[in-house]
């Protein structure tokens, strides 16, 4: 019998290989498939009568199969899968590439329906590639409906996960209702077991939409609790004061090739002054890409220095934490300060030759190195420090609760808490920042360097795209550099999207074949990606293309291209990150959008980008322009560890969640008159890995 703690490899259809696959995904038991979310549905409920089919269309046909049989094509070694299908109205063929089992599965005379995009060859209409379904089932699950579209990972089809998840959904009904009764009433929300019914197989977009509003629910109402918490904790702690330092601040303004902006100078006053009190500072940077936010945390680290204490900078990227290495180095260049860099891959310091990992552990131990950049290398259980003052955690929200309060154990003085500074470049407004975080102060950087000129943005269509290629080389013969980005890695034709590799291929080859192009993706080796970054750095790679590894930090100044493939699939938030990783110097810089649709939504959407570079202000736009069809996006999920479904711009969900907590800690502080809600917090916990 199946149940929620079946292992994955023990249901029916699940090989060692598949299994394997799905690991990749975190699936390893039925109740993991229930909780692997699809991220937006192709609606393929319509069905057209064939003589109504529209060529470069999506749709749905239901038909018989008169004919069908496979070949090899001589000319690409492939194989074709062809095949007619007729209904009432007309017939049409069908195309199949390396697929020539279909032969053994489907046959003549059965009913079909196919889904998927009408196309057309000189002398008919055709369908390539279709999901297909036989029509004697009592409900589809791939065709002629919401059709879910799920994560996924390399060998794992969508059909076999939609197969798998369909396979166990019964066991919803299973799933514990972990909220109170009244509250499930209160807000009308679907029961849980529901809501995990409809996300997966939803009738209609009302019923995804319901089922999504239940599911972010939970999952914002478990983040406000922890962060509610988190804020009794630090009501209830105390800190070593920072004592500002008149006389260290000056020289390090002084010593600086730039005159601060009047934003910066406000939120470094902010800071220090929160740094003097004996209250933990908890405070929340928010700054556009580029607005100088660590040149604010420099000054905040030059007196927690010049106080004796230590400090912790913590950046979620190998790439990022190398970057602030360099640059507090050099903004710090004065104090003569040594700095060490601790990271999964590389071990050093500013003043040592060679040091290995067990020898900077001891040194952080003894005091004798007082700045310390890493990754969440940081948090391991082997590194203790002996004074910890002030701890930096750059794009905050890559970190859990969990994983701030860990730092904070280790930070050498069982009674007192280091100071906590965050710092963001994802524009959160700032009621939102304030529902959302309310444990944490809140100060924002929204003014820009006055050398920084405006990145000109244009949406370039499919028939300027040669034109944008010339304009690109144009700029690099002029000695400067550019980015490539692609959203994803492997080629998908379900989505229709340029492929990283895919895309290198054709413009090393074919398009820049004097020019210098490199590649970039999450997928290579730590090393690799250095040693790719570095030689971008040093202008041995004049062309880079990437996946949205390049999001987050990386300052390449000589880069003034940013060419973004398939920019529909994008947010605007995560375009408009994109966007900043050019114009970071004196060059006029240029951002190139890409997109084969041309719908009106994806012209407005690409527009505001066009005539906006407020990133506060395109947030908020992103939230108006999300449709029924996209749950979430990369761009717009993982901003909070915990959070699958839910986004920061989801606020009248937030606004709600941050209520009931509210009310929940008021009857409980230890919520321990709400056990089940306590061990979701207690599971989510241990479900959150440093690593």
């Amino acid at each position: 019998m199946v149940t929620l703690e079946t292992k994955i490899e023990d249901l029916n259809r699940v090989g060692e290989t598949t299994a394997q696959r799905l690991s990749k995904l975190n699936i390893k038991t039925a109740q993991d498939l229930l909780f692997h979310f699809p991220f937006r549905y192709d609606d393929f409920s319509k069905v057209s009568d064939i003589k109504n089919l529209i060529p470069n269309t999506q749709a749905t046909i239901r038909g018989k199969i008169e004919l069908i049989n496979s070949r090899r094509s001589p000319q690409k070694r492939r194989f074709l899968t062809e095949c007619v299908v007729s209904d009432k109205t007309g017939t049409i063929k069908v195309i199949w590439f390396n697929q020539p089992y279909l032969t053994k599965v489907l046959n003549v005379g059965e009913l079909v329906y196919l889904s998927g995009k009408v196309g057309f060859d000189k002398y008919e209409q055709q369908m390539i590639n279709p999901v297909y379904e036989k029509a004697n089932k009592k409900e589809t699950i791939h065709t002629a409906r919401l059709v879910p579209i799920y994560p996924t990972t390399q060998n794992l089809s969508q059909k076999q996960i939609r197969f798998l998840i369909s396979s166990v959904i019964n066991l919803a009904e299973a799933l514990s209702e972990w909220l109170p009764d009244q509250v499930v009433e209160k807000y009308h929300l679907l029961s849980l077991g529901q809501a995990i019914s409809k996300i997966h197989f939803p009738t209609t977009y009302n019923d995804a939409q319901k089922a999504l509003d239940r599911l972010k629910f939970d999952e914002l109402l478990l983040f406000i609790i922890q962060v509610l918490l988190s804020r009794q904790d630090i009501e209830h702690s105390t800190a070593e004061s920072i004592e500002f330092n008149k006389n260290i601040t000056k020289e390090f303004v002084s010593s600086l090739p730039f005159e601060l902006t009047n934003d910066q100078k406000m939120t470094s006053w902010e800071i220090l002054r929160d740094l003097e009190k004996e209250t933990p500072m908890n405070r929340l940077l928010e700054g556009e890409v580029g607005s100088g936010k660590t040149v604010v945390a420099a000054m905040a680290i030059s007196n927690a220095l010049a106080s004796g204490k230590q400090v912790a900078f913590m950046a979620p990227t190998e790439i990022l934490t190398q970057q602030h290495f360099e640059t507090l180095n050099w903004l710090l260049e004065k104090q003569n300060i040594e700095i060490a860099l601790l990271t999964r891959t590389t071990i050093k310091t500013t003043n040592r030759a060679k040091l290995s990992k067990s020898k900077l552990i001891e040194l952080i131990k003894n005091n004798e190195i007082k700045l310390i950049v890493g990754t969440h290398s940081l948090i391991q259980a082997d590194v203790k420090f002996n004074n910890l003052g002030l701890v930096i955690v750059d794009e905050q929200h890559r970190f859990g609760v969990e994983q701030r309060k860990s730092i904070k154990e280790k930070s050498g003085n069982k009674n007192t808490s280091p100071h906590f500074l965050s710092m963001t470049a994802t524009p959160i407004p700032r009621t939102l920042a304030l529902s959302l975080y309310g444990d944490l102060q809140l100060s924002i950087i929204k003014e820009m360097p006055k050398e920084r000129k405006k990145v000109i943005t244009e949406v370039v269509t499919p028939n300027k795209r040669e034109e944008s290629y010339k304009f690109i080389k144009e700029k690099v013969n002029e000695g400067r550099q550019a980015f490539v980005v692609c959203p994803l890695i492997d080629p998908s034709d379900k989505l229709g999207v340029k492929a990283v590799a895919e895309e290198f291929e054709i413009l090393k080859e074919e398009i820049f074949p004097n020019l210098s192009v490199g590649l970039l993706h999450g997928k290579l080796k730590t090393d690799q990606k250095k040693e790719i970054m570095n030689d971008f750095l040093a202008n041995k790679i004049n062309i880079l293309v990437t996946t949205t590894v390049v999001e987050v930090g990386v300052n390449i100044p000589n880069a003034a291209i940013m060419m973004i493939e398939g920019a529909e699939r994008f947010g605007l938030a995560q375009l408009h990150q994109l966007r900043g990783r050019v114009g970071r110097s004196t060059h006029q810089s240029y951002c190139l959008l890409f997109s084969d649709s041309n719908t009106q939504k994806t012209i407005d959407r690409l527009q505001a980008l066009v005539e906006s570079s407020d990133g506060f202000e395109l947030a908020e736009k992103d939230l108006e322009f999300r449709g029924p069809g996209q749950l979430y996006g990369k761009e717009q999920s993982g901003y909070i560890q915990s959070l699958k479904l839910a986004s920061l711009f989801d606020y009248e969900i937030i606004k709600v969640a941050r209520k009931q907590a509210q009310e929940f800690l008021e009857q409980s502080p230890d919520l321990k008159k709400f056990p089940k809600i306590l061990e979701r917090i207690i599971e989510q916990k241990q479900e959150t890995h440093p690593e």
